[in-house]
């Protein structure tokens, strides 16, 4: 089996993600050697994978997640532009896995056809090494302000001949609508692209909804390639704060109380898939929170990660956390910083890089201090856990600021002999994103919380490994079960190409790829302009 897919959406948070890690434990299972691909990102929440030399390079936390349900290793290939808001309307782009400039969105739209060939290149290396690449689209397709020079929907499609299909949120209602109007907004070049749908999160009689898939159907000439149900507890990690708006399911306690956790929840927040294995232990309550009072009240107090440290430390203290703050260390509660969050917690901050603002006091809680240089560190450490039972603990840096430790103790001692973090009575800081998901760090550490706030509070047994396996099993059987696995296949590789004529849908204006060398350079787009009639008005 050889070929690619496109997964599109009718909009952001549609169920792209989620659609692209079941169709890759899918194949995986089925023994095809399979990748996930998605061309451009925006996201906050990122990882670190390698590139083509080995080192770490910054790739989207989706598609690391999609990586390992393909059970392959994530590599920058996996997404080649990713795109991380800063402050001040300005967008950090990294390509390849490495920062290589800011742009404004006006800005950046004149960079993408620059970026085609990056993206071609990247997607073209993972189908030499891999049977199947499942490409992700970004946003909606029918985005036709962002049409031209589009690098990740159907100007990706037509430019590297792939196929695609259109996913709709059922749960959010105007599933119908979404479909059609979706295809109606595309030019026939671009809607040619598109070989099917497929309904997302449903509930309910099937028998309800079949009408009005025989309906679109003969409306569009598109079939429906499966309807996936809803299944709360299967989402990827989150890539924006977006994601912090759905609820977060607490287990029920194995003792007697609940460890509750309160989380500053920064303007630019990033990473904050570092607490998602906090939810994983039985009787711990995570919130994501702008109030002081409630950081105060916590059992634990979280500052996480951040795009915009000096900026988002401003803003700590504009809501009355640094007091809050001050208080907690006052009474000897636990906080814990994680990278932006840590470089807060310590005695000042010179940053030239990222807010350009140079000596920043920071809030003195821990004997530290951060200096940004241009380059990332980017790296994925492991090491013990020196107050912790010396439990193994591994994570991943994506980092300007260098961290310097002016007294007090490590919380790590890396494997390569480094001292890592600081803890100072109660208060804890590093710069490893991921360290909660070790089962026996995190333990650990949630236990000499509950000690420090005398709550009767029992972790759990289950893996956090063995629980996210269980999720993609679970992604790779829904789309072995629902989805139209024959009509897939031949939609991948390229048997089901036909020329449709849907039916009652508007005459878009064309947008073909200019001539000549532009073209093959660019993989840009122009819209096809009408020849003037004689005697007329262009």
């Amino acid at each position: 089996m050889k070929g690619a897919l496109l997964v599109l959406g009718t909009h952001s948070d549609a169920g792209k993600s989620v659609v692209v890690a079941g169709i890759c434990r899918w194949l995986s299972d089925e023994g095809v050697r399979v990748a996930p691909f998605k061309a451009q990102n925006m996201a906050l929440n990122s990882f670190v994978a390698v590139d083509g030399e080995g080192r770490g390079a910054e790739i989207g936390r989706a598609q690391a997640a999609q990586a390992q349900a393909a059970r392959a290793e994530p590599e920058v290939a996996m997404n080649p532009v990713l795109l991380k808001a800063s402050a001040g309307n300005r967008t950090q782009v990294v390509v390849m896995g490495r920062a290589d400039s800011e742009a404004t969105a006006l800005g950046y739209q004149k960079k993408k056809r620059a970026l085609m060939p990056v993206v071609l290149e990247a997607l073209e290396d993972l189908r030499r090494r891999f049977d199947v690449v499942v490409c992700e689209g970004a946003g909606s397709p029918a985005e036709i302000n962002l049409r031209e020079n589009d690098l990740a929907n159907l100007g990706l499609a037509r430019a590297a001949n792939l196929p695609a299909v259109l996913v709709g949120d059922i749960d959010r209602g105007g599933l119908f609508a979404s479909l059609f109007g979706t295809l109606a907004l595309l030019s026939k070049g671009d809607r040619e692209r598109v070989r099917g749908f497929v309904v997302n999160k449903f509930r309910g009689d099937g028998r309800v909804l079949a009408p009005g898939l025989d309906a679109l159907t003969r409306m569009t000439g598109r079939p429906f390639l499966g309807t996936l149900p809803f299944v709360p507890g299967l989402e990827l990690d989150g890539e924006d704060s977006l994601s912090l708006e759905k609820p977060r399911e607490t287990k029920p306690p194995l003792g007697r109380d609940t460890l509750k956790v309160a989380v500053a929840r920064f303007p630019r927040i990033s990473n904050f898939t570092d607490l998602d294995a906090l939810l994983h232990e039985p009787g711990v309550e995570v919130r994501f929170t702008r109030s002081a009072q409630d950081l105060l009240a916590a059992d634990l107090a979280v500052l996480p990660g951040t795009k915009a440290t000096v900026e988002d430390l401003a803003w700590l203290r504009e809501v009355g956390m640094e007091e809050a703050l001050r208080e907690r260390a006052r009474r000897d509660l636990p906080t814990l910083g994680v990278c932006g969050g840590y470089q807060m917690l310590g005695e000042g901050i010179v940053d030239p890089v990222e807010s350009l603002a140079g000596e920043v006091e920071g809030l003195g809680l821990l004997p530290v201090e951060t200096v940004f240089e241009a380059e990332k560190v980017l790296a994925r450490p492991e090491g013990r856990a020196v107050g912790f039972g010396k439990e193994r603990v591994f994570g991943y840096e994506i980092r300007h600021g260098r961290v310097r430790r002016l007294g007090a103790g490590p919380l790590f001692l890396a494997d390569d002999g480094r001292d890592e973090g600081c803890a100072r009575g109660a208060t804890f800081g590093t710069s490893w994103h991921g360290l909660f998901e070790p089962d026996g760090f995190r333990r650990e550490f949630l236990k000499s919380v509950a000690r420090a706030r005398g709550l009767d509070w029992t972790p759990g047994e289950e893996s956090f490994a063995e629980a996210r396996e269980q999720r993609f099993r679970r992604l790779g059987e829904l789309v072995a079960e629902n989805l139209d696995r024959e009509a897939l296949i031949r939609t991948v590789e390229g048997r089901d190409a036909r020329s449709f004529a849907p039916l009652s849908l508007p005459d878009v204006p064309e947008l073909e790829p200019p001539s000549g060398e532009t073209a093959r350079a660019n993989g840009g787009w122009t819209e096809k302009k009408a020849p003037a009639k004689s005697g007329g008005r262009v």
